[in-house]
């Protein structure tokens, strides 16, 4: 995507991506044209291209906007990133369950590997709780860990249609946790050394 603050060609964007999204509730991806899209939006050739490279372009751009959306909400150190997580999720439910029904969730992954890590050195604050818990560790190792486990469970809960509440999942994933604090400190863990 073209990068540009001219109101003009944030109009464009919005009305070329409401586009792809309304042509996807209709059709599978793979079968979604440009010239659908131009048709569908009501705007020339030249306009897309000189906002995106392909529809493909369009569909990254506005999954890396959310993403943004959702680490800046992050990276004010004031919120359960769980909760954030799931909420964020949730609000974007709609676009989840397209890219599933055209196998191409796997987008969504390869948009948050390639766009966490140039966020973490670029923008996170010294108050983002990330940069606590990495603190002295290797960073890369501990964002792949959590991408990974996150993915995996917005996946799942993707493929059950998404009919648990973000609630339910959250606290789900937190009871779990909690639990493994208390094993790490009972003495079947200590003899083994965990």
């Amino acid at each position: 995507m073209n990068v540009s603050s001219n109101p003009s060609a944030l109009r464009s964007q919005k009305e070329i991506t409401d586009a792809l999204l309304l042509l996807m509730q209709k059709y599978p991806y793979d079968q979604i044209s440009v010239k659908q899209i131009l048709l569908e939006a009501r705007i020339a050739r030249m306009t897309f291209y000189r906002n995106y490279d392909s529809k493909e372009d369009v569909l990254i751009s506005l999954i890396k906007s959310i993403l943004r959306e959702y680490f800046d909400t992050v990276n004010t150190g004031k919120v359960d990133l769980l909760t954030t997580v799931f909420t964020f999720a949730d609000k974007n439910r709609s676009l989840i369950l397209m890219l599933e029904k055209n196998n191409m969730l796997h987008i969504l992954l390869q948009c948050i590997n390639e766009y966490l890590p140039v966020l973490h050195n670029s923008f996170f604050t010294k108050d983002n709780p990330f940069n606590i818990l990495m603190e002295g560790l290797n960073a890369d190792y501990i964002m792949a860990l959590n991408i990974g486990a996150l993915y995996n469970v917005i996946s799942l809960w993707v493929h059950k249609d998404m009919t648990d509440t973000p609630e339910t999942v959250r606290s789900n994933i937190d009871q779990y946790i909690k639990r493994i604090g208390l094993l790490q400190q009972s003495t079947y863990f200590k003899e083994i050394k965990l």
